[in-house]
């Protein structure tokens, strides 16, 4: 009984309610960078805004490209190394064996990420989770300073990686570069083709051969990169700044001022390099700019949150942050649910609105299924205790079945 009771859902007096503010404020920034991706070969990511963006579409392009892309999946992933704390807590406290129970949790992740690549979408992160999960399972025995320097060092190694690749480029054999650029190109003419037209079979295919052609060579930077973010999230949690936000606010406050003036100036010098590029994800100053904009999205994303937990430390910004928390206790179903709903709007199975529409568009599609899915949380969650996914998530994880519908209060 004691077990059952120290891993049962953690009683509403008991939850970090602002972890929820973020996961769903996270949620709405990787649905705003998501969707171009879904109307978009992803064959050119790295090149910039797109060419034919005018007027209030490249507005709003912009605005996403400076204040949204590479900010919320780093603060997602800060949550995911801050709830590895909590979670492995609890299982230890529980007499389960912390290993045992999360290589049962990363399993299931990896195989959600895999079905998510092959269903829906062929940009998932949640593969990558589950990878990184585990790495950062390995290296929770560190102590908290060593997992900051640890996880700050892998971040800045892989932002430093892309770097490199500017300079290199420009030094590759002539052949090879346009053998290079070619391939791209012909994989986003087809992706183009197949995306907006194809049944359900073709765009399967066509899903699988750009995760195998991108993806695969993708994770060896992305992993690393996931696992740094984690760490700092582990660091963060294992402080518990976060556990009283009000009583701590000198500490967040000194981390927006230390964070949000390096964040400023990479994403200020990725501006200065340019925001879109003719040559395509190749051209060796599209490089350049993506990982200067990379280098400064993790103090981004750290400024994003300080700001956030300060609001949230106050009554009146705890209200109105709160109405987005059920969403966020619901991030998994969220996170899928957006795949769903752009797949059957955007593919040829679909609606076949692929690259119908500019990025304002889009972006007030985002608005407006975010806010649907914040009004279907607050419902859901009145009566169940977690979403679908999470429910199932957990079911894989302890092998048991969980309560499914929330008990109602005796009067």
């Amino acid at each position: 009984m004691q077990t059952q009771a120290a891993l049962g859902p953690v009683p509403t007096g008991e939850r970090l309610e602002v972890m929820d503010v973020l996961r769903g404020i996270a949620l709405l920034g990787v649905f705003a960078m998501n969707i171009e991706w879904f109307n978009r070969p992803m064959q050119q990511m790295g090149s910039g805004l797109p060419l034919d963006a005018t007027g209030l579409d490249y507005a709003v392009a912009w605005c996403v490209h400076v204040f949204v892309a590479g900010k919320f999946w780093t603060m997602f992933s800060l949550l995911f190394g801050m709830g590895f704390v909590l979670m492995s807590s609890r299982i230890a406290a529980s007499g389960l064996s912390v290993e045992r129970v999360y290589l049962r949790r990363m399993a299931a992740l990896f195989a959600f990420g895999l079905l998510h690549i092959v269903l829906l979408w062929p940009g998932d992160i949640l593969h990558t989770y589950a990878m990184a999960g585990v790495a950062l399972m390995v290296l929770r025995v560190l102590a908290p300073k060593w997992q900051l320097a640890v996880g700050l060092l892998l971040y800045a190694a892989m932002a430093g990686f892309y770097l490199l690749n500017a300079a290199i480029i420009p030094f590759m054999p002539a052949d090879m570069l346009a053998d290079m650029t070619a391939s791209f190109a012909n994989g986003a003419a087809r992706a183009s083709m197949v995306y907006p037209d194809g049944g359900f079979g073709a765009v399967v295919v066509q899903r699988v051969s750009d995760y195998a052609s991108l993806g695969l060579m993708t994770q060896m930077i992305m992993v690393p990169m996931v696992l740094g973010v984690f760490l700092v999230g582990s660091w963060l949690m294992s402080g518990r700044w976060l556990q009283a936000p009000a009583e701590h606010r000198r500490f967040w406050w000194r981390l927006l001022a230390f964070s949000l003036p390096p964040g400023l100036l990479f994403t200020g010098l990725s501006l200065a390099v340019g925001a879109r590029f003719e040559q395509g994800a190749l051209d060796p100053l599209g490089v350049l700019s993506t990982g200067l904009m990379l280098t400064g999205a993790l103090p981004m994303s750290l400024a994003y949150v300080a700001l956030l937990v300060l609001v949230w430390s106050s009554r009146t910004g705890a209200r109105a942050l709160g109405v987005v928390a059920p969403a966020g206790r619901m991030a998994l179903t969220h996170y899928l649910g957006q795949s769903l709903v752009c797949s059957l709007v955007f593919y040829g199975y679909g609606l076949g609105l692929w690259g119908e529409w500019g990025r304002a568009m889009q972006t007030g599609f985002v608005l407006g299924v975010f806010a649907l899915q914040v009004a279907i949380s607050h419902v859901w969650l009145s009566h169940h205790r977690y979403g679908p996914m999470e429910w199932t998530w957990r079911w894989l994880t302890y092998g048991r079945r969980p309560g499914w519908r929330r008990i109602p209060a005796l009067p």
